[in-house]
């Protein structure tokens, strides 16, 4: 994200991904768990729980059998590999040798000890507003708690003139707003806790708000109908979490959001691609206050102009007697949703809930981009495992069993059926797709 080095986000450790490199979270335990978890979380220093729940490890842990926070994790980037980067604290390979001000630096400077600038894949921007208690919690966790891990990850060399860090300072000066969080006095504590939690901790805009030319977040904050409007982002469109009607959390409750960042579901919907990694690791363990002060915060966003809509039907019966009446003959892909899909999905796509999510009325149906059901129909997924929910369920990947044609005919289908009206998807939208996850 520079003049000439821009980098574009990624949430969590696939829609995280390259974007967090000292994550931090400020939520407390809560919610019913079984009495030995209760223990053993209560046990856990505050800056423990914040790095648990910031899902630090997720990109600086090269993988299931590697050392926590070891870094070596390759994270994509429009320009090349960036691999994250050792924060045990070891004193050669990791930060042992950072004192709270240079870890202070590079949380909120975008600054490493040794006065190069880091790539803005570790959102430093967001991280800026933490405050100060917050970020000695997590100073204490890594530096005294962490085990050492003498371990170099593999150097970053992105090519010219992207390999220039200093260049960064000038998208720094032209981006960034070095300043903290300050509650809003004309809102209330939940408000403002659910504002902290989103904009600075959580730093939700990385993946969800748009980029502009030099890859910078269009808006950090509730100002700007921009904020959260929804990003594509390494092949995934990170979904509007402003309250849209048809495509973003307008028919969402409070407790629909703080559902399915608890349980990878609700609202009708389930947890798929990088967003299940996130709640995997990391909203699944959040107090039940903060998750309903996140809830709060996104339900208080009014919508921006939207093209898609729903208007759903009576009755599921009603739903397939408009669907005949709308498609007297047989749509293109309504056979291919028939064959593949209605099983799960059911023939009014309605879904079979919490198992299998609703299609009419989904928000991810309905994105003004399509990039998101596209990859899943292509490549398939499964939902998150947590501890709330139930079972994970998998969808398989089509991309061997249908043509770039049949995709964009089934995903029109379910993109304008059931009250979905949403533009329709094209043969070359799945090819362009196609070709970049095959790079």
């Amino acid at each position: 994200m520079v003049l000439n080095v821009c980098i574009l986000g990624l949430k969590c450790s696939r829609l995280v991904n390259w974007i967090a490199a000292f994550t931090a979270i400020c939520f407390s335990t809560g919610w019913s768990y079984a009495q030995a978890e209760i223990k053993h979380e209560a046990q856990q220093s505050r800056g423990a729980y914040l790095a648990k729940i910031a899902d630090c490890a997720a990109c600086h842990t090269a993988g299931p059998n590697s050392a926590p926070y070891a870094g070596g994790l390759g994270l994509n980037s429009p320009f090349g590999i960036i691999y994250s980067t050792n924060i045990t604290p070891d004193p050669v390979a990791g930060i042992g040798k950072y004192s709270y001000d240079d870890f202070s630096r590079a949380l909120r400077d975008g600054i490493r000890k040794d006065g190069k600038r880091l790539y803005p894949a570790m959102p430093y921007a967001s991280f800026t507003a933490i405050s100060d208690d917050d970020l000695h919690a997590l100073y204490d966790y890594f530096m005294h708690e962490v085990p050492p891990v003498a371990s170099t990850p593999p150097t970053t060399a992105l090519p010219f003139p992207v390999n220039q860090r200093w260049t960064l300072l000038f998208w720094d000066a032209a981006f960034v707003r070095h300043q903290r969080f300050q509650p809003h006095r004309d809102r209330d504590a939940q408000w403002n806790r659910g504002a902290y939690l989103v904009q600075a901790l959580g730093h939700c805009g990385a993946c969800h708000t748009p980029r502009g030319l030099a890859y910078q977040e269009k808006a950090y904050d509730e100002k700007s109908p921009e904020f959260l409007k929804g990003a594509v982002i390494d092949n995934w469109f990170a979904p509007n979490l402003r309250n849209n009607y048809a495509s973003g959390l307008g028919r969402w409750s409070e407790a629909d959001i703080a559902d399915f960042l608890r349980a990878g579901h609700g609202g009708q919907s389930a947890v798929f691609g990088s967003m299940r990694d996130v709640i995997e690791n990391s909203t699944q363990y959040l107090d039940k206050n903060d998750l309903d002060a996140i809830a709060y915060y996104l339900k208080s966003l009014r919508a921006p102009p939207e093209s898609s809509s729903y208007k759903p039907l009576a009755s599921a019966t009603a739903q397939i007697f408009k669907t005949s009446l709308t498609h007297p003959r047989e749509h293109p892909g309504e056979g291919i949703y028939q064959s593949y899909c209605a099983k799960c999905h059911k023939k009014n796509g309605m879904g079979d809930l919490p198992k299998f999510p609703g299609l009419a009325g989904n928000p991810i149906v309905l994105s003004e981009n399509a990039l998101s059901i596209i990859r899943l129909v292509l490549e398939g997924g499964r939902t998150a495992k947590t501890r709330y929910g139930i079972e994970p369920k998998k969808m398989p990947a089509f991309a061997h069993k249908l043509t770039d044609s049949e995709i964009a005919d089934v995903l029109s289908f379910i993109r304008n059926s059931w009250g979905n009206a949403a533009a329709p998807v094209t043969s070359r939208d799945v090819y362009l797709l196609r070709e970049d996850l095959q790079k």
